[in-house]
């Protein structure tokens, strides 16, 4: 891996990490699937617009739209959907650890529901890692989470899971930002029909902080961070790629202390070390695995 690609990825996980803590401050202030879908729309509008000054096309292969489809409603308005709906009782922290064990479940699903083949050290990390949500969750819950947010993030997870498993190849075959801009239009569509029909109130806490962290979650967890992972999954491949996802909770909850003043205790620091342990271990496995044919 090149050092373009590392800086990618560190990008990626640090930015994509960071959401968390934004989307808390969103949330405090603003309706959660109103503001969410507005976000949506921003981004995709921008990212349409960039896309067609570049003289990419909408015209995709049918992969390519079967893809934009599945993400743009499964990732976009499920998964996020149901996190920012969580955020109003849960901590960033707490959210950003449940998120980050994606690459745990993509590859326990895969091996019991698809018969992918896991190698020893893949099952070690599984084990692993899952151990380290445990900690976490039992610390957690000892104090009091809410339990409500917490299975709503769970629900989250899944959905996005289910999205990865079921689509390959959404990057290929160029327009990546159209692909990303689509994406989000298909995500704000879907929420604004969501927070319409359960009658979400319009009550908006406007303030400085809300306009700095929705501007920022609009342009970099947004749109950068999507686009930054399309294109490193183009350079590197998707098995690779997904490696950086192991430093997804340890950015998710030191931006969360340091940003909201969020606690985190012994026990949540054990946990968080064994969860990236787990997911780094998984990972290196499907390298390895890749490697090894």
């Amino acid at each position: 891996m090149d050092i373009r690609a590392l800086a990618m990825g560190l990008a990626f996980a640090f930015i994509w990490a960071s959401a968390f803590s934004s989307a808390r401050i969103i949330v405090a202030a603003a309706p959660p699937l109103t503001a969410l879908s507005l976000r949506f729309l921003i981004s995709g509008l921008l990212g349409v617009g960039i896309a067609l000054a570049l003289g990419q096309s909408w015209r995709l292969t049918a992969a390519q739209w079967r893809a934009t489809a599945v993400f743009g409603i499964s990732q976009n308005a499920l998964y996020l959907g149901l996190n920012f709906v969580a955020m109003q009782t849960l901590e960033a922290s707490m959210a950003a650890i449940i998120a980050s064990t994606m690459p745990l479940l993509v590859a326990l699903f895969g091996w019991l529901a698809m018969g992918e083949r896991v190698r020893p050290l893949g099952v070690a990390g599984l084990v692993v890692g899952f151990l380290g949500v445990a900690i976490i969750m039992g610390s957690r819950i000892s104090q009091g989470v809410d339990l409500y947010g917490l299975g709503l993030c769970v629900m989250g997870v899944v959905a996005l899971t289910a999205a990865t498993l079921s689509v390959r190849g959404a990057s290929s075959g160029g327009n990546v930002l159209m692909i990303v801009g689509l994406q989000m239009l298909m995500g704000a569509a879907a929420l604004g029909l969501a927070a319409a029909v359960t009658g979400e109130r319009l009550a908006f806490d406007w303030s400085w902080q809300l306009g700095a962290a929705f501007a920022y979650t609009t342009l970099f967890p947004g749109l950068i961070a999507t686009l930054i992972w399309f294109l490193l999954v183009r350079r590197v491949g998707a098995v690779r790629a997904a490696t950086f996802h192991f430093l997804s909770p340890f950015f998710g909850v030191s931006i969360a202390a340091l940003l909201l003043g969020e606690r985190l205790g012994t026990m949540d620091a054990a946990g968080v070390a064994v969860v990236m342990a787990g997911i780094l271990a998984v990972q290196l496995s499907k390298q390895a695995r890749v490697a090894g044919g």
